[in-house]
């Protein structure tokens, strides 16, 4: 059976479209590393979200919320090498967490207005994989991560902490890869599953309440704390399980499996768990789920199509990530020929409906419903 190469941006274009499991932009997805010949490729996506809510109107106060989630963009990048008939090398570059969320409207009349989230996130990971014979494979390797992160809390919803804001300061930690695979080439099929361990990250963090640092504030107000220390968030550890086979002649199933542990992303500066505000993140644990078939229609063309599903959870949801699951479908398609090949695509995602809340029983402030996101990717890659 003829097999055709389907570039991993295109399988997994949009896995960082608002409503991706947890923080998840990337998928953090490693099958480079299975790439049959010598492979450069450079991958580009964008993400445009329509995230709109509005206050409850249990509240005396009534604001809307229009484009919370903002437009970004996010870039990677994967090399892999043979060293031998047996052992590979790959290195790949991903963007592997992200938050770009901000509420519009006066925080003295909005439950949510002024408050706003950004978590930028770099990686870099050296994997091998040794074919222990040409059904089975090992492969693993170590995983080095750059997080920085600024949140603010604005709106009536929280109270004394209405214009809370921290800075968490660019951080480093590594991790591991570890995984193994079973394939029968001669049906395209290939089961992979994948360990991504957690990190720990001390960020140097700077606390203020109403653009004053909280040193400055009197000490009956801040319990005689200065808003400057560190803080230690734990990224999830994550498992991928990556599927396909030949279902006919020049034709692809494929599938793909993610599950993190976001629940175990707290994130206490000190101040902020002083005044009883526990954690700035509130995520469940979750999965998401993808199949498709692609098909090569002749030498130089191959396209695919896929639709994906990350179950809903508590419906109650923090403003910073105001979405409750989603469904999406997408569609690409690659351009081949000698050694270079054009792989694009898009995705639409239906976004879940969720309920922001603050406060500890929580309290819903907002409602978000109808929304969805468009993802574009496009790939370039060269084999020698």
């Amino acid at each position: 059976m003829k097999t055709f190469a389907t570039a991993s941006g295109i399988l997994l274009l949009g896995a960082g479209a608002a409503g991706a499991v947890g923080l998840d932009r990337s998928n953090q997805d490693i099958t480079a590393i299975f790439a049959e010949d010598n492979y450069l490729e450079l991958s580009y996506a964008r993400t445009e979200p329509s995230l709109s809510g509005a206050d409850l109107d249990i509240f005396p106060t009534l604001g809307d919320y229009g484009d919370v989630g903002e437009v970004f963009t996010t870039y990677g990048a994967s090399l892999t090498y043979h060293l031998t008939p047996r052992i590979s090398m790959a290195l790949i570059a991903d963007e592997p967490f992200g938050v770009d969320t901000s509420y519009e409207g006066d925080p003295a009349l909005t439950m949510l207005g002024g408050t706003s989230a950004e978590l930028n996130s770099r990686a870099l990971t050296l994997m091998g994989r040794y074919r222990i014979n040409d059904a089975f494979s090992i492969h693993g390797g170590l995983r080095r991560e750059r997080l920085d992160a600024e949140i603010t809390l604005s709106g009536q919803a929280y109270g004394g902490l209405n214009g809370y804001r921290v800075s968490l300061d660019e951080d480093s930690a590594t991790g591991y890869v570890i995984g193994a695979a079973y394939e029968r080439p001669e049906i395209a099929l290939r089961v992979a599953l994948t360990y991504h361990s957690s990190m720990e990250h001390d960020f140097d963090s700077t606390e203020t309440l109403g653009g004053a640092p909280i040193g400055a504030l009197p000490p009956a107000l801040t319990g005689g704390l200065d808003g400057v220390g560190t803080t230690t968030v734990e990224t999830p550890e994550a498992w991928n399980l990556d599927f396909q086979t030949g279902i006919a002649q020049d034709t692809l199933l494929f599938a793909n499996v993610r599950y993190a542990t976001y629940s175990d992303v707290i994130v206490s500066p000190e101040f902020f768990a002083a005044a009883g505000g526990g954690s700035l993140t509130e995520i469940e644990d979750n999965a998401s789920y993808q199949i498709g078939v692609g098909r090569r229609f002749n030498e130089a063309f191959s396209g695919q199509i896929a639709v994906g599903y990350e179950p809903e959870k508590d419906d109650f949801v923090s403003p910073l990530a105001p979405t409750n699951g989603l469904r999406f479908v997408s569609l690409g398609g690659s351009w081949t020929r000698d050694a270079v090949t054009l792989s694009g695509g898009v995705r639409y995602s239906w976004i879940g409906d969720a309920f922001p809340e603050t406060g500890t029983p929580d309290v819903a402030r907002a409602q978000f419903e109808d929304n969805d996101a468009i993802s574009y990717g496009l790939s370039l890659g060269y084999r020698f």
